[in-house]
C-alpha cells in the first residue's frame, strides 16, 4: 500500500510537469496568439538555461523560435531571481584561467604591442629630402657593415642643413561636434585591435577632451620618466653594439628635446628583453616602480618603442623637408573579448591614458597632419597603469633609418609640449 502512494505521488508530479512543459510550448510557439519571435540568447540567458533548463536552451540552438521575453520573464526569473540579476549585469564570457594561462598572458604581453596592421595608406618620402636618403640608402646597401658608420654620419650631416620648424598654427581645424557619434569617432582616430573591445562608455568626447593633462613645466623636480621596455629594438641602419642608434638614442634626443621646452626629464636605461622579449613588461615593473617611488613628482610615463612591420613597408613622410618616421600612441584596455576585463592586469588609470593619448593626438593632427598613424587599442596593459598620463609610443619601424626616428622626435616633442601646456 506504502509503495502504491509513493508511485501514485511520483506520478501526479511528472503528470503536472508534463502540463505545465505542454503549455509552456504553446506559449512559445503561438498556439495562443503570440507568434513565433527569434531572439538571440544574451550570455546570461545561456548560463542560466544550460544548469536549469537545458531543453529551452537547446530548442534556442536548434534554430527553433524562443522569445527571451517568454522564457526570461514568465519562466527563469519566477523561479531563479539571479536570473534577472545576471540579465541586468551582463558581462562578457570568462574562462576560468589557472595559474598556467595567466602565466602565458603576461608572457605574450612581452612582444604583443608590435607587428600593429598599418592603415590602408602609405606615406612617401618626397623632394630635396627623399633624394638625399635615396642616396644614402643605395650607399648603404652597397657597403658592409663596418662602413655604415661613415653612411649614418653623412647622411646626418646632409640634413643638418635643414633645420626642424616647429609648427606655429594648425594646418587643420575640426569640426569636434562630429566626433560625438562614437562611430565616428573610432573611425576617424582609432584601430581596435579584434582581440579587445570599447564602447561609448569609455571612448566618448567629453571623457576624452574633460579630462585636465596639463602640467607647468619646472626644473625643481622630475616630471617625466622616458624608458624602454625593448630596449634591444633597433633600425634599418642600427650599428650593433651601439646604443645610440636604437630606440634607447632616440629616448635620449627625447629627453633632451623635453628639457628644452623646460621639463625635468628622467631617462631610465634598464634593458628587460636582452634574453627575449617574454616577460619584458614584467621584468620592468620592479625598476619603475622603484623610480616612481623615489621620484613621486614624476607625473609623464613615456615607454618608446618601434613597431615591427613587414620588410616592404615604409612608416615615413616628409616634414620641412626631412623624412620623418611616422609614429602611433598606443593603448592598453586590459580586457579581451574573450576573457572580459582581466582583474589580473587591472589598470585604473584607463580614462586618463585614453583622454592623453587622444589629446596629444589632436593636437599632432592639428599640426602636423599624417604624422601620426591611428591610436592603436589592444587589450592588456602594458605597464600603463603607474600614472593616468602613460603614453606608450611606437616611433617607425625596422625599416626605418635612424635619422628618420631622429627626425621624428622633434615633432613629437613639440606636441607632448603643447599637450601639457595646454597651449593652442
Amino acid at each position: 500500500m506504502k509503495n502504491n502512494r509513493i508511485l501514485n505521488t511520483v506520478l501526479s508530479i511528472l503528470c503536472l510537469l508534463g502540463c505545465f512543459c505542454i503549455i509552456r510550448a504553446a506559449l512559445l510557439f503561438g498556439f495562443f496568439g503570440r507568434g513565433n519571435v527569434s531572439y538571440f540568447l544574451t550570455w546570461g540567458d545561456k548560463q542560466i538555461l544550460s544548469i536549469y533548463t537545458p531543453v529551452f536552451l537547446y530548442m534556442e540552438e536548434t534554430s527553433v523560435a524562443v522569445h527571451v521575453e517568454e522564457i526570461g520573464k514568465e519562466v527563469a526569473a519566477e523561479y531563479l531571481p539571479i536570473y534577472n540579476y545576471m540579465r541586468e549585469n551582463p558581462r562578457y564570457t570568462v574562462e576560468n584561467e589557472n595559474q598556467e594561462m595567466i602565466d602565458k598572458i603576461i608572457l605574450s604581453e612581452g612582444q604583443d604591442e608590435n607587428h600593429a596592421p598599418i592603415e590602408s595608406e602609405e606615406a612617401s618620402v618626397t623632394g630635396e629630402a627623399a633624394q638625399i636618403e635615396e642616396n644614402a640608402l643605395s650607399a648603404m646597401d652597397a657597403m658592409e657593415q663596418e662602413n655604415r658608420q661613415a653612411v649614418a654620419e653623412q647622411l646626418q650631416k646632409e640634413n643638418a642643413r635643414i633645420d626642424f620648424v616647429a609648427a606655429k598654427e594648425k594646418s587643420i581645424i575640426y569640426d569636434m561636434e562630429k566626433f560625438r557619434d562614437f562611430d565616428t569617432l573610432l573611425k576617424e582616430f582609432y584601430v581596435l585591435d579584434s582581440i579587445t573591445t570599447i564602447d561609448e562608455s569609455q571612448l566618448n568626447l567629453d571623457a576624452l577632451l574633460g579630462k585636465d593633462m596639463t602640467m607647468k613645466a619646472s626644473n625643481d623636480v622630475p616630471q617625466i620618466l622616458i624608458y624602454h621596455t625593448h630596449s634591444q629594438e633597433g633600425f634599418a641602419d642600427s650599428i650593433p653594439g651601439d646604443e645610440s642608434t636604437t630606440v634607447v638614442g632616440a629616448g635620449d634626443k627625447l629627453a633632451e628635446l623635453l628639457r628644452g621646452y623646460g621639463f625635468n626629464v628622467i631617462h631610465h636605461k634598464g634593458r628587460y628583453d636582452v634574453e627575449s622579449r617574454d616577460y619584458a613588461y614584467s621584468n620592468a615593473a620592479p625598476a619603475i616602480e622603484q623610480i616612481l617611488a623615489e621620484n613621486p613628482s614624476i607625473e609623464v610615463i613615456i615607454d618608446l618603442h618601434r613597431d615591427g612591420v613587414a620588410e616592404s613597408t615604409r612608416l615615413v613622410t616628409n616634414l620641412n623637408g626631412k623624412p620623418t618616421a611616422q609614429f602611433m600612441f598606443f593603448n592598453g584596455l586590459s580586457r579581451t573579448k574573450k576573457r572580459g576585463d582581466i582583474e589580473y592586469l587591472k589598470n585604473d588609470n584607463i580614462a586618463e591614458n585614453l583622454a592623453f593619448s587622444f589629446q596629444a593626438q589632436l593636437k599632432c593632427q592639428e599640426y602636423y597632419p599624417g604624422l601620426a598613424r591611428k591610436i592603436y587599442l589592444k587589450g592588456y596593459r602594458y605597464n600603463m597603469h603607474y600614472r593616468g598620463k602613460s603614453l606608450l609610443i611606437e616611433v617607425g619601424a625596422q625599416t626605418n633609418t635612424v635619422e628618420e626616428i631622429m627626425n621624428a622626435m622633434e615633432p613629437i616633442a613639440h606636441v607632448l609640449y603643447l599637450t601639457l601646456s595646454g597651449e593652442e
